[in-house]
């Protein structure tokens, strides 16, 4: 009886695994239909016979982009909503722009682990783990060719140390890997969270609280 038990333990494991990433391929490629109304998890596959090489083309990751908004940061974004041909392949990419001085603010991807690495500048990065093990922050200051890995689903942020513009790449492991940005979620949601519950959890007063709903929301509706 121990050893059905065993197995059912391991044989639900080994399931909740193979569920808790992205689907895998049943063929050599499955292009996203992105005009499909056809709602599945991900997006349907194209008819093979209408795919072309522009499916599995992107360009333009080497042109700078404007930093020039309150955060000095610009991510750009290429998953499969931008880039059809990544569909079930299970990896997407961002090109990540800093003015000296600017931030990617503490964000999540619920479905995909970030690598990180610098091509210029230098960056102050980090990710903070659940609440048990206590919340640790793990960070780093890296610099050009330095590498750096964000676990799925933590808490993380890259800010520009220096005087100078940074530029980063980073691969994530999903087609889609979904970004919630922390501050932009908690004050700027809509319709927004109670201040009551928002000046509880963050011990502040309700004004206060109230002072930076309006900041996001303004800034989520721009």
């Amino acid at each position: 009886m121990a050893a059905h038990f065993l197995l059912l333990a391991l044989l639900a494991l080994a399931s909740s695994h193979a569920i808790a990433s992205d689907p895998s391929q049943l063929q050599d490629f499955c292009v996203a239909d992105l005009k499909s109304n056809v709602l599945v998890n991900g997006f349907v596959c194209k008819d093979p016979k209408l795919a072309k090489a522009e499916d599995f083309y992107f360009s333009g990751l080497d042109k700078p982009r404007d930093t020039g908004n309150k955060l000095g940061s610009n991510v750009t974004h290429v998953n499969v909503n931008q880039f059809p041909g990544l569909n079930t392949l299970g990896i997407s990419l961002a090109r990540l722009d800093f003015a000296p001085y600017g931030v990617n603010p503490p964000h999540i991807h619920p479905r995909g682990t970030e690598i990180l690495t610098v091509l210029e500048g230098t960056l102050h990065v980090g990710f903070v783990t659940s609440n048990n093990p206590n919340n640790q922050l793990f960070t780093k200051i890296l610099n050009k060719g330095d590498v750096f890995v964000f676990p799925q689903g933590l808490i993380h942020f890259q800010f520009n140390y220096g005087k100078t513009n940074a530029v980063a790449i980073a691969i994530l492991s999903s087609q889609n890997p979904g970004v919630i940005t922390i501050a932009n979620a908690v004050f700027g949601a809509n319709p927004p969270i109670s201040d009551y519950v928002l000046a509880k959890a963050f011990q502040l007063d309700k004004k206060t609280v109230d002072w930076l709903q309006a900041q996001f929301r303004m800034n989520n509706n721009n």
